[in-house]
């Protein structure tokens, strides 16, 4: 299993690629993302950012492609990737507390 951490303009189009050219008998895709509204709303088929093709989002979901907030399913990945904010501050120095947090998952 292959779980990519954040659905935002990188996660999620990773992840509807991986699920798109993946074998489904040998690899499952989970994408993971800490905000419920954002998992309910893509699970529904709606990207509120735009960073997806509604036919794609819906298809890929038919296919298998699980989104999740629950911790609990990144347990069974084999391959972890991570696509959080790393937002640059003033200094020009990155915040890496969002990498940090979703590498304690």
């Amino acid at each position: 299993m292959i779980a990519i951490l954040g659905l935002g303009y990188v996660g999620l189009p990773l992840a509807l690629a991986f699920s798109r050219s993946r074998s489904r008998a040998v690899m499952q895709v989970v994408g993971f993302d800490v905000d419920p509204a954002r998992v309910t709303a893509l699970n529904q088929g709606r990207d509120a950012n735009d960073e997806s093709d509604p036919s794609e989002l819906k298809a890929a979901l038919a296919a298998g492609l699980l989104l999740s907030c629950d911790v609990q399913v990144l347990a069974a990945a084999t391959i972890y990737i991570v696509t959080v904010p790393t937002p640059v501050n003033s200094d020009k120095r990155p915040d890496l507390a969002p990498l940090e947090a979703a590498c304690r998952l």
